[in-house]
């Protein structure tokens, strides 16, 4: 870094401090405990990862186009609730689309609201994380949900099956963010979205619908939370009414992580699958040195306000703004 001046290095920090950051996770992590880098280790993270993996990859498009969705975790739980209960009631083949259709008009509505009535996209998911919240402790009574006969349903094939030794969350994992990947990077649609967030304003101006771009990042993202929710209801055959609950902060963490700007406009596939897995590899490495599941929340929570302040940085060039 010879002849580097301190904006340099601020902005080189401001753009990668989140990958040295990890990999300075990594290298504690490996010498507190040999089996951090196991290759069983490493599967069992990719696979518990999945299911955040595929919630991000939603919240991606939604995020470039300029907005927020805080409503996936509560979501999560609503289509995780209802596969379960409708998959006794009208068996699985019937109750994976039905499911599917009820996420996806949850989905519909938040962006009807934010893209063609422009309200604020924080507000509205926020009020709606609340209000699907208890849309779901209504539909179930309060209860949790159970498959009754956990032993005679192929319906466990999307959580616990394997193909050719690789588990199926990680397959639909990958396939999906694969396929959306191309479709952000490769089409006029991805274009669009990008020109959304990016500036609003221009790209009306140029003829893009914005509101329509908007309403469909919102349906795009209640279908990969409703794969999502596929996954968690076979995983476990069962599940709590709140098992998505929290889960919005995680997926917005590894957005960010991945290098999507709040302000929109910024963010790949690619890099959402890296921010995802830099959550997973510290999660796991902190309950592998000893500490409670319950210190995570705290990792979090200082991991979201290390990728924004980066995320700011990285705008401006610097890490401290040029008033302080």
């Amino acid at each position: 870094m010879a002849g580097w001046t301190r904006s340099d290095i601020g902005g080189f920090l401001a753009k990668q401090g989140i990958l040295i950051a990890f990999f300075l996770f990594i290298i504690g992590f490996t010498i507190a405990n040999e089996r951090f880098l196991a290759p069983e280790n490493i599967m069992g993270v990719v696979r518990s990862s999945a299911i955040l993996g595929v919630m991000a990859l939603g919240v991606t498009f939604v995020v470039i186009s300029g907005n927020l969705d805080l409503s996936v975790g509560s979501m999560m739980s609503f289509s995780t609730i209802v596969v379960l209960d409708l998959h006794d009631k009208l068996g699985p083949a019937l109750a994976i689309p039905a499911m599917f259709a009820l996420t996806l008009c949850l989905g519909a509505l938040i962006g009807f609201l934010v893209g063609y009535l422009k309200l604020n996209s924080l507000i509205v998911t926020l009020g709606m994380l609340s209000a699907i919240h208890g849309l779901t402790l209504t539909y179930s009574g309060g209860k949790n949900m159970d498959i009754a006969d956990k032993g005679g349903t192929w319906f466990s094939i999307f959580g616990q099956g394997e193909i050719f030794g690789i588990p199926v969350p990680i397959l639909i994992f990958v396939g999906l963010a694969a396929l959306l990947g191309i479709v952000l990077a490769r089409t006029p649609f991805g274009r669009k979205v990008y020109a959304v967030g990016g500036n609003g304003v221009a790209a009306t101006f140029s003829g893009i619908r914005r509101a329509r771009i908007v309403f469909a990042c919102y349906l795009l993202s209640s279908f990969c939370v409703a794969t999502a929710g596929l996954i968690q209801a076979s995983r476990s055959l069962g599940s709590q009414n709140t098992v998505g609950q929290g889960l919005e902060l995680e997926v917005l963490a590894a957005v960010i992580l991945g290098g999507a700007s709040l302000l929109g406009g910024s963010g790949t596939i690619f890099k959402t699958i890296i921010g995802v897995l830099i959550l997973g590899f510290i999660q796991n490495g902190l309950l592998l040195v000893g500490l409670q599941f319950y210190a995570q929340y705290v990792v979090t929570w200082i991991i979201i306000i290390l990728a924004v302040w980066l995320d700011i940085a990285a705008k401006r060039g610097r890490l401290w703004s040029p008033l302080a």
